[in-house]
């Protein structure tokens, strides 16, 4: 490892002003982070509003109907393709597959929310659509929890944040990358990006 890459660290955008408008200016945006905390409902909006094509990696990348995991290959391309796309917003996480999805990528937004927003989110996900298909998942995948899910969740920041941090350090220093812990903070900056349109 060189000089370089011993320093290199993300590149976090911490004021929500700069960070609307680099959204504004992005024309690939990935949106991360645990579970139940919000990333496919901030990826549609933001899709909507600025007209990008929106990748869900549940329904277009991994699942195949009655929860078969896409070949491994097979995953690997199809994100080879999604990414090639001109404007998309992706979200998703699986850190091993971010060295394909970063070269591309014009903005990060992580969805670093507290452990029990994550278990309060999905829970709310699955009273909401027990028994069917949400849209942003795969068809044939009705929505369901089990212990492995929980276990998931639980150590996400033990277990997955310290991944993401190595890739995103490795192959997307550069990248601006925006962390928002909270709801209140997805608020104001649909509200900054509603204000500035």
């Amino acid at each position: 490892m060189d000089q370089t890459s011993k320093l290199a660290t993300p590149n976090y955008v911490e004021d929500l002003a700069k960070a609307a408008a680099l959204v504004q200016k992005a024309e690939r945006i990935l949106i991360i982070g645990c579970s139940g905390t919000g990333k496919s409902t901030l990826a549609k909006a933001l899709a909507e509003q600025f007209g990008h094509v929106y990748i869900s990696m549940d329904r277009d990348i991994f699942w195949l109907p009655g929860w078969k995991l896409r070949p491994r290959e097979e995953i690997q391309q199809r994100i080879r393709d999604a990414v090639a796309g001109p404007r998309w917003i992706m979200d998703g996480n699986s850190p091993g597959t971010l060295p394909i999805r970063l070269p591309r990528t014009d903005l990060v937004i992580w969805r670093r929310a507290p452990r029990h927003v994550a278990f309060l989110g999905v829970f709310k996900r699955w009273w909401k659509y027990h028994g069917k298909t949400r849209p942003e998942m795969a068809p044939g995948c009705p929505e369901h929890i089990d212990l492995k899910f929980l276990r998931y969740i639980w150590n996400f920041e033990r277990k997955e944040v310290p991944q993401f941090e190595e890739m995103l350090t490795k192959h997307g220093s550069h990248i601006p990358l925006l962390t928002l812990s909270s709801f209140r903070e997805i608020d104001r900056l649909l509200a900054l990006l509603q204000t500035a349109a």
